[in-house]
């Protein structure tokens, strides 16, 4: 069960100001004061990725810069999410040592994820950082640009699910 918690707003916006996102910052921050196993982690990430999606869907019609927004942060979770899972300790390394993520980190991720997993992860991933920056920083997609990159972003979500589906079956 999610449980919302408040955080003070000159907090949020310190973090805002950083570049960081109040609840991933939060997730991130707990799992590594919680000593979670990468499992524990992937499925924190996964469950902000479904949540980020709720969210994009619920505004993609109305609000296609927010929108554009959601998926990427689904698609940033994703790739954190397999990250962990799947110890790709070159990336969490460089994490750790910056103690957040950076878009160099996540790029690295995809690529590593991309050699596993195949080159239309990484395609998701290129769909996703349109979204970033056309959609949400020069807010240049309306709706149906936005609308039709939500499969890739879909696709990723798709492959985390079952990654962490198969592992959980093994056990």
């Amino acid at each position: 069960m999610a449980k919302a918690i408040y955080i003070p707003k000159n907090i949020a916006e310190k973090l805002k100001s950083r570049g960081l996102d109040p609840e991933t910052y939060v997730v991130e921050l707990l799992a590594e004061k919680l000593k979670l196993d990468p499992s524990e982690e992937a499925l924190a990430h996964l469950d902000l990725a479904r949540r980020f999606l709720d969210e994009a869907k619920r505004v993609i019609d109305s609000d296609p810069v927010q929108a554009s927004e959601k998926l990427y942060k689904v698609a940033e979770e994703c790739l954190k999410a397999l990250t962990v899972k799947l110890r790709l300790e070159n990336v969490l390394r460089a994490v750790r040592s910056r103690g957040r993520w950076t878009v160099s980190e996540l790029e690295k991720a995809a690529e590593a994820l991309a050699d596993k997993l195949g080159s239309k992860f990484y395609d998701a991933w290129d769909h996703a950082r349109v979204l970033h920056v056309w959609g949400f920083h020069e807010a240049k997609l309306d709706s149906e640009a936005v609308r039709r990159r939500l499969p890739y972003v879909e696709y990723m979500l798709k492959v985390v699910e079952e990654i962490l589906k198969s592992e959980q079956q093994n056990l």
